[in-house]
């Protein structure tokens, strides 16, 4: 573990003065990764260098506790257990931080809501979720910018995408992904039957324009004009943008906004976000890595959580997790499922680190 410190510490300073250097200075794309990778080594690097210090510093008041002086040797005495304590909450702090870690989660996120079974229900469920995620955004004044949205006939939403623009979003919203029930009354139930309807939610970490390109051969872009319900025409410009990706089938509808020019660059973000996510499952596939867990694991088909309004509770069943106050956990109190989420995932991946297992395993494909 010395030797990979040393390596961490060493990696640090260099990155340091490289983000100083003039050369830097002019490459915006390499000094946002610089920084990401900078504030990743920042913790463990001030833990240990912490570590050094209370451990000479203890190493010092040692050489008190044989003083001739019987009160000096007492002060010792307390000083270090002050200081084993202080030792021991350090090594563990560092050990955590040792745990390998997503390199995914400083990312900004592209978060899709789908309606799933249900009818008309799930797409009104499907946005109750979406705007949960915005308010839980809101609160950690995270930007949210809304990419694209497809309405149900009742003011539900079919298929809504947005970004979220904040370092560390994925790191936190990753334990969404996967399918989400509800279980209650429809607005549209007359007799009072209690209904069962999903949606799926997907997180994908945004890529970056270097990480995944994208040919123009490789690309087919057609516009037309933006459609409202039932078909009209909302617009009497071609500013509705469809990209389909040819190698691998993808398409992607935007046409939210009014200029052509930002539906297509609206479109080819998603597209970048989908490919990576895309490319991340291939190099799990051909590990042949078995997933310990659903907790973070993205499985878009697995159902992790259910939404039960009659008992006002809410369970992750990933963990075994069940909250109440359903509609404060609807108006963006997401947290009290997202901590225990996160704290799970540490604890598994501390534990595997200690059995030496996962030791060469690249985390970005457990998220």
């Amino acid at each position: 573990m010395l030797d990979r410190l040393s390596e961490l510490e060493a990696r640090y300073e260099e990155i340091t003065r490289e983000l100083a250097s003039p050369e830097r200075a002019s490459d915006p794309s390499s000094l946002a990764t610089l920084g990401r990778e900078l504030s990743r080594l920042e913790p463990v690097v001030t833990t240990m260098r912490a570590v050094r210090e209370v451990r000479a510093e203890r190493e010092a008041t040692a050489e008190l506790a044989s003083d001739p002086d019987e009160e000096v040797r007492t002060m010792a005495s307390e000083e270090l257990q002050r200081l084993d304590e202080r030792r021991t909450a350090l090594e563990d702090e560092l050990r955590r931080l040792l745990v390998p870690r997503d390199p995914n989660d400083d990312r900004h996120v592209i978060i899709e809501v789908r309606a799933g079974t249900g009818g008309e229900e799930a797409s009104l469920f499907a946005a109750d979720l979406f705007r949960m995620y915005a308010r839980y955004a809101e609160r950690r004044r995270w930007a949210v910018e809304l990419l694209a949205v497809s309405e149900g006939e009742s003011g539900g939403y079919k298929e809504a995408i947005a970004e979220v623009t904040a370092d560390g979003a994925y790191s936190r919203l990753k334990y969404e992904s996967g399918v989400h029930r509800v279980q209650r009354v429809p607005v549209t139930e007359s007799s009072g039957r209690i209904h069962t309807s999903t949606a799926t939610v997907a997180v994908l970490p945004e890529a970056e324009e270097v990480e995944i390109d994208l040919p123009e051969k490789d690309l087919r872009i057609d516009v037309k004009r933006s459609s409202g319900p039932g078909g009209q025409s909302v617009n009497t410009t071609d500013s509705a943008v469809r990209v389909t990706h040819l190698p691998t089938g993808m398409i992607v509808d935007i046409q939210d906004e009014k200029s052509q020019h930002k539906n297509k660059a609206k479109a080819l973000a998603i597209l970048r976000a989908r490919l990576l996510d895309l490319e991340r499952q291939k190099q799990a596939d051909e590990r042949g890595e078995q997933r310990r867990s659903q907790v973070g694991s993205g499985e878009r088909s697995e159902k992790i959580r259910t939404y039960n309004f009659p008992d006002d509770r809410v369970t992750d069943h990933r963990i075994g997790l069940t909250v109440h106050n359903l509609p404060g956990l609807l108006a963006g109190d997401l947290d009290r499922l997202i901590e225990p989420l996160i704290e799970h995932d540490q604890a598994e991946r501390m534990a595997q680190v200690g059995s030496g297992g996962g030791r060469d395993r690249t985390d970005g494909e457990r998220s």
